[in-house]
């Protein structure tokens, strides 16, 4: 494991499993970040807008709102358009770069995140 960071973040995990947005939560809180949690779409939003999440991780296949939806609204809305934007998905990026740059994503991993690659989004500050 890491040192706690320095600068802590902001981060808003979403996946419709609460045990994986749990578990990265709590594995963020470790890293010495500030995490909250969202399971659907409609709720990303939601959490997003109260929160002003600096990252968020996000995975694509969301109930109701997909992944891509909460991307194109977080890129349209002021108080979340500056926001780094991950999305964490079970797909290689190459299949589908296009369409997630399109959406409004910065970075694009491939489930599951290492502690390695979860390190280095961490120190990317954009």
């Amino acid at each position: 494991m890491s040192a706690p960071a320095r600068t802590p973040l902001r981060i808003l995990v979403v996946d419709d499993d609460p045990d994986i947005t749990d578990a990265m939560r709590d594995l963020l809180d470790l890293l010495g970040h500030r995490a909250a949690t969202a399971n659907d779409g409609g709720a990303a939003l939601d959490v997003a807008r109260q929160f002003a999440p600096e990252l968020v991780l996000c995975d694509l296949s969301l109930p109701g709102l997909d992944g891509f939806g909460v991307a194109r609204a977080l890129r349209a809305d002021p108080a979340t358009a500056r926001s780094r934007l991950v999305a964490l998905t079970g797909y290689s990026g190459g299949e589908m770069g296009g369409e997630l740059r399109l959406a409004g994503f910065d970075r694009h991993v491939t489930k599951p995140v290492s502690l390695e690659q979860l390190n280095a989004l961490l120190e990317e500050r954009t």
